[in-house]
This record gives structure tokens, sequence and C-alpha cells, in this order.
């Protein structure tokens, strides 16, 4: 599933806001083109974001590299790979290097990179899992494979099967829309529930482990998710159900000390109140709180997934291992 794509210099994205009715390819004629399509969430996924910045500002950063790096982080400050690749290119530029076959490379690795950490997630899991997924973290979100779905993609392919609950994902909404659309088109078992619903799937029995992606991840090992997945942590612990969190090495930030010091994305209320309603679902002068993502705290995880290697507590430790 082709999300992101460079031919003879023309860079073009599928256009996730439209999935899962419309596949819609849509070209970047300029850097405020890229800027919005990071910021509008036509291209999103921390993996995704940085292939796509890497060849934006690789294409369009104009006479000031610097200042056009620098417009493109504020699009999504939360996510760490945008900044991480952004800063690649940057390196390349002052290096000399041609910019477009740097950014390719990252294209490149992080297909690599997916397939690492898409094995590394398989072998913790047993034919016939039940899984709980929330947001999406699959191909559209990545390269190929995925992050927190990656295992159950490579595993499909291998011929394992699942049964996988895929929480909606409110407010925008992505593991309706995005991850049941990956896995119906790969062939997985797929049952789509609200995301109040996840407790009670738990419960049942019906959920051996739950597998989420990750856009930062500090020092400490607490973990920056789309909203909503501390609170299906939480739910996980008290019935005693792994939670493994899986992102590339890139997304750690050894800078970050705690989940305190990330900085949390705030969007517009009109994503709670009108997005995907014909009509609006609360007064206009009804004010919303609408933070993109929370903070999963490192106690509540079982493992963190690398393209690196498999890290279990204390992840202030044993995150730091892997650079040896």
């Amino acid at each position: 599933m082709d999300n992101i794509i460079l031919d003879n210099n023309k860079l073009l994205i599928l256009d996730q806001t439209k999935l899962p009715n419309e596949e819609v390819y849509i070209e970047m004629k300029c850097i405020e083109d890229c800027y919005n399509a990071i910021k509008l969430l036509e291209v999103r996924g921390a993996p995704a974001i940085g292939i796509f910045a890497g060849y934006s500002l690789a294409l369009f950063h104009g006479n000031d590299i610097y200042k056009t790096k620098e417009y493109l982080d504020s699009s999504r400050p939360t996510a760490v790979n945008l900044t991480w690749a952004t800063s690649r290119i940057v390196k390349a530029f002052e290096e000399g290097k041609d910019l477009i076959e740097e950014a390719k490379a990252i294209h490149k690795e992080d297909i690599e990179m997916c397939r690492n950490i898409s094995e590394y997630g398989l072998s913790l899991l047993k034919d016939g899992d039940g899984i709980l997924t929330h947001c999406n973290a699959g191909e559209l979100a990545t390269s190929k494979y995925g992050t927190g779905l990656g295992p159950l993609i490579l595993g499909k392919e291998k011929g394992y099967t699942f049964q996988v609950f895929t929480d909606e994902t409110r407010p925008l909404l992505q593991g309706a829309r995005l991850t049941s659309y990956e896995l119906e088109k790969c062939g997985t078992d797929v049952t789509l529930i609200c995301d109040n619903m996840a407790s009670l799937v738990m419960k049942k029995g019906l959920i051996n482990a739950v597998l989420v992606g990750c856009d930062r991840v500090a020092a400490n090992g607490d973990v920056a998710n789309k909203i909503g997945t501390s609170g299906v942590a939480i739910l996980a612990k008290h019935y005693n159900i792994p939670f493994y969190v899986l992102g590339p090495y890139s997304t750690i930030d050894f800078n970050t000390k705690t989940g305190d010091d990330i900085v949390i994305e705030e969007r517009e209320s009109d994503e709670i109140k009108n997005m995907f309603y014909e009509k609006p679902m609360a007064l206009p002068e009804t004010k919303c709180f609408n933070p993109a993502f929370d903070v999963t705290d490192h106690e509540l995880i079982t493992a963190i997934i690398t393209d690196k290697g498999i890290v279990r507590p204390p992840f202030d430790v044993n995150l730091k291992e892997l650079l040896k």
C-alpha cells in the first residue's frame, strides 16, 4: 500500500482524510502544501511523517533550509520523527550530499525498520491470539507492514490467524477509518469496537495482547501515543494483559527525561463537534478540549518493541543498552 510516492521528483501522498471511502492521491507543489498535509493529517503516523518530511525538505527547502525546517517542524510538534528526519536532511545539506538521495535512504531504511519491528513483535504472539489495537500504526502510518500493526500484517503473510479488535479511536477515528481498512485489505479477521468497549472484550477473555504504536518515547520509557491509549494500558494492567508499544528506535528521545516533558499537541474543537458528522454534535459555544496525544506511564508497559530489539523494564536502563 503506497502512501508516499516520489515519481520524477513529484511528491504524491495518499490522502488519509478521504479513507476508507475514497483512495485519492494528491501532489505536493510547495512547502506550504507539505506543511498542510501534515497539519491536516492527510499524511500521518510518526514514521510516515518522517519519510514525508524528508522528501518535503529535500524538494522544497528554498533559499533558507534552516528556516524551512523550523516551519515544517511546527506542523506536528509531538512527532519526534518529523524533527529527526528534517535534521537529517539539514545535515546532508551541510555535508554537500544529494538531498533527494538522502530522503530516499530514509524511506528505504524505514521499510527495513518496519520489517524488524514486525518480526520482533510477532515473536511475542501466538497463532490464534486475540489482539486489541488503538489508533492506526500500519502501512498507512509507515512505509510497509507498520509498527503496531506490523506483527499482524506480517503474521498474515506467514499464515498466522489472529482475531483483532480495533478501537475506533475518537475523535479522528483512525481505528475505524484506517486500521479496519488495512486489516480488511490484507484479509485479517477484524472487529471494530467503540473505544469504551475495550474493557468488556478484555473482561470476556477475548484479548491476549494489546499492540499500539508511539509518537515519542521519553528516556524513562514514558510514551506519547494517540489520545486514549493510556486508558487502554490501565485496563490491560487491570486484566493482566501484555501491553506492547511498537515503534522505531528513532522515536526514543533521550533529551526528554519523562512524559511530563513531552509537549502535547492540542487540536481544533471542530474535530470533536463537526468532523465526520452531517450535523454538529454540540452547540457552537460549547468549549472542547482536544489533545491529540496522552502519555502512557512506563509502569503500564510490558515491553517497547523497536527495530533494534525488544526492551523490557527498567526502561531507563535498557533503552540505552540498545545503543551498545
